[in-house]
């Protein structure tokens, strides 16, 4: 038993090689959204930056950021000593309690948040932020329905995977009661034929007032939408359309949750990516790149007017780790680190300058390249076998042999040192917030090399 005053302290982590990490991770770890015995994790032994290193040494530039999470980059030593520093101090205490570095985190989110949204609920993730956000929605109105659309992600927990839109979504179904679906714009692959994207703002929106007539505007207590859509596509929403949500929401008196978790934090060139088209919901759901996943932490925004619901009314909800004083300290450090060094600027600029530009000329030489889409470091490249046709790569929600193209697109990039988000027949480009251009350039040209992959599976003119 070690004496706090008087024993130095050990770790009690064994020092494991590579090998008995993988036969202890296939023995012992249960891993999400696989067939057990299908997988074979990868054993990661660092990270530093933009990249990552394996147990031989071998060194990937992360164009995932992990999880679109891990915005800050890996291993920022200010953000891993601000940690330290508040493990010296207070390790934990029960959300009853108040302490420094909650209350701190919560007064910077609510500064960053626009409008009134002055209140912070936290969570220890993104999906649990989407229950709360769904909850508070629901008890404010005092009506069930929840409206979301197909092409979106939301978590997987019971609430949070029945508002998800994706096929993720179909082994848990039924869920939750209360939820429907609609179509949200996505122009290169229009629900509504529209030709531009002014006909795709304006036929998204009377879409959506009809879905909202037809389930009775008094049964509704929420839309919720990915303010930029994720891992579905990237679909920039064309301007105008979250203005016309935000009008829909007030004449009806419905609740506009912003789903940032993924979007927010510097990820669209904003600290929230709502901030661009310059709306306010009631609501905004964050997670991931509020301190990179570094300690789990995520919550929802507040406004006034819905805080002011439980002024004197009890709020059923809570979670033994909300506001966790370690997570908490790790996001007022790395939003202190995120203006210090101009991070958020950063990501405008890459996506301007470097991301953008770079993407649009690949697509001038790689015919499998359908469409390019983005803003900030949050990127996808559309790729279809023929682009008259808009035919995709691989059809959706591909499995199998019918995935083929995408899985040889994949493991090309990680051959040369590129670890890609790819989902359905789109790779996405979302390095770190703090990546350089050279960093971003070398990734480039990676793609460039096994872009000629998925090339040869073009079947069009």
């Amino acid at each position: 038993m070690t004496n706090a005053t008087t024993d130095t302290p050990t770790s009690h982590r064994a020092h494991l090689d590579e090998q008995q990490v993988r036969q202890l991770d296939h023995d012992h770890v249960f891993h999400s959204w696989s067939a057990q015995d299908l997988i074979t994790p990868l054993p990661i032994a660092s990270a530093q930056g933009s990249y990552f290193t394996d147990y031989a040494g071998r060194r990937y530039l992360d164009f995932s950021s992990q999880l679109v999470n891990v915005n800050i980059g890996h291993q920022h030593p200010k953000l891993v000593a601000a940690i330290a520093e508040q493990s010296q101090r207070l390790c934990t205490i029960a959300p009853s309690f108040a302490n420094d570095a909650r209350s701190e985190a919560a007064r910077l989110i609510a500064e960053l948040a626009p409008g009134s949204l002055n209140k912070v609920f936290f969570t220890n993730g993104g999906a649990d932020a989407i229950e709360n956000a769904v909850r508070l929605a629901r008890l404010h109105t005092g009506r069930l329905k929840v409206l979301s659309t197909y092409r979106s992600y939301h978590g997987a927990t019971a609430g949070a995977i029945t508002v998800t839109g994706d096929p993720r979504r179909w082994p848990s179904d039924p869920g939750m009661p209360g939820v429907v679906h609609f179509w949200g714009p996505y122009l290169y692959r229009s629900s509504f034929h529209s030709r531009n994207a002014e006909e795709e703002r304006d036929r998204a929106l009377q879409h959506l007032r009809d879905t909202i007539v037809f389930e009775g505007p008094q049964t509704v207590a929420a839309i919720l939408l990915e303010t930029v859509v994720g891992t579905n596509g990237i679909p920039v929403p064309p301007d105008g359309y979250l203005a016309g949500v935000r009008q829909l929401c007030d004449e009806y008196g419905i609740v506009m949750i912003a789903d940032e978790v993924m979007a927010g934090f510097g990820r669209c060139g904003e600290w929230f990516a709502i901030n661009h088209w310059g709306v306010t919901p009631d609501l905004i759901t964050f997670a991931k790149g509020v301190n990179s996943g570094y300690v789990p932490l995520g919550g929802v925004i507040i406004s006034d007017e819905i805080a002011a619901t439980f002024a004197t009314r009890s709020y059923p909800g809570g979670l033994t780790y909300s506001g966790h004083p370690l997570a908490c300290a790790s996001a007022v450090a790395s939003i202190g680190i995120f203006k210090e060094e101009g991070i958020v600027e950063n990501a405008r600029m890459l996506g301007e300058d470097v991301i953008g530009p770079g993407l649009n000329d690949l697509a001038q030489r790689h015919p499998s390249i359908g469409e390019v889409r983005g803003l900030g470091v949050f990127w996808a490249i559309e790729l279809v076998r023929d682009r008259s046709t808009r035919e995709p790569l691989v059809p959706f929600n591909a499995t199998g042999t019918d995935a083929t193209p995408m899985n040889e697109f994949a493991a090309a990039c990680k051959e040369r040192g590129l670890w890609p988000f790819t989902h359905f027949n789109r790779t996405h480009v979302v390095p770190p917030c703090t990546a350089t251009a050279d960093e971003v350039r070398e990734g480039l040209a990676i793609l460039d090399e096994t872009l000629s992959v998925t090339d040869r599976y073009y079947v069009g003119e």
